[in-house]
């Protein structure tokens, strides 16, 4: 420890096993907008089910214990002391702030909360989410292309060494990487009211592209070969660990590999969603189907055995076939859900 005071190294000592739990600081601004958001959220929830809304206490761990969580982990355990030390704890804290905390963010549905307990602002952001220009901000492919580039410009530009030395851009860096990635799974998942709701098709291939960027992001930092904030690195003069490009190449591996794993709740919360929707779109057509066998069973209850013996043998005859004709379509091809699909294969057998 003296040879490093004596380097002019005043940092935290070396990052071990045992100092990955016991390590922990305060960042105001974080924990300022943690208990805000918090409490707001837990407010909302709370008048929601004093008006009889019910509101599951998953989304109330998703928002408040995982998403808020990890905002916390990113900026106040280890990772919050190491982050200016060292260039691959930095990686952990982008991928925290860029897919975790928003993943599960949007899992809590707080826009539906806003919507549902705020009087004023609530209409006002209801229309402004089913609002055209929202719709064309909310493009898949528009919100894909801001998510990748946004570590990109933070890493490539000076943004990434002001982080360092201004508070100010550090907390604004945050708010950069968690608002694409909220807008991107709020979009995707589709658990909140969304401008135009994509089919899950689309948000598989919108994963499929979120991965390959970060990817490429890892990739283009482990193959920079000049420092990436190098100035500012060896002013720190750290006496233990790796060596700083060594440091470069393993933040370039956790972008990717990290950011790769982390797609992976993602996947299950989409499928789990995909799952509901076939099953809530299966209770909807049984109903439908089981509507419209109870009307045709009064409609003939109603109009007599002997009258419709007598129709059934005159539409025989007409028919010429022996048998009665068939005066119902199967459901899926009357279903306007389905109806194109089987029309399209009609075409082609013609």
């Amino acid at each position: 420890m003296l040879a490093a005071l004596a380097a002019g190294y005043h940092g935290p000592p070396e990052l071990t096993f045992g100092r990955a739990f016991s390590s922990w600081t305060l960042d105001p601004w974080t924990l300022g907008g943690v208990v805000v958001l918090g409490v707001a959220y837990l407010a909302g929830v709370s008048k929601l089910r004093r008006a009889g809304q019910s509101w599951p206490v998953a989304r109330v761990i998703a928002f408040c214990g995982l998403g808020l969580g990890f905002a916390v982990i990113a900026t106040m355990s280890f990772v919050g002391v190491y982050t200016p030390i060292l260039f691959y704890v930095r990686s952990v804290q982008t991928i925290l702030f860029l897919l975790v905390v928003p993943l599960f963010l949007a899992l809590g549905r707080p826009l539906t909360v806003v919507i549902e307990t705020v009087p004023r602002f609530g209409p006002r952001l209801d229309a402004l989410i089913k609002s055209p220009v929202a719709k064309l901000l909310t493009f898949p492919a528009i919100t894909t292309f801001v998510l990748v580039v946004t570590p990109f410009l933070v890493y490539f530009t000076p943004w990434y060494q002001a982080g360092f030395t201004s508070v100010a851009v550090a907390q604004l860096t945050h708010v950069a990487f968690i608002a694409p990635g909220f807008v991107f799974f709020w979009t995707l998942l589709r658990v909140d009211p969304v401008p135009k709701a994509y089919p899950y098709v689309v948000a598989l291939w919108i994963t499929a592209a979120e991965v390959i960027g970060d990817a490429i992001l890892g990739l283009a930092v482990i193959a920079d070969t000049s420092l990436l904030a190098g100035s500012y690195y060896h002013a720190l003069h750290v006496p233990w660990g790796s060596t700083l490009a060594t440091n470069q190449v393993l933040g370039g591996g956790v972008l990717w590999i990290f950011g790769d794993i982390v797609g992976l709740p993602f996947l299950a919360a989409q499928l789990i969603q995909m799952i509901r929707e076939d099953e809530h779109d299966a209770e909807v057509i049984d109903a439908e189907l089981d509507a419209r066998e109870a009307a045709e069973a009064a409609a003939g209850a109603a109009s007599g055995p002997v009258l419709a013996g007598a129709e059934t043998a005159t539409a025989v005859a007409a028919s010429g076939t022996g048998s009665p004709p068939s005066t119902q379509r199967p459901w899926w091809e009357t279903d306007s859900r389905f109806a194109d699909r089987f029309r399209a294969l009609d075409e082609t057998d013609q």
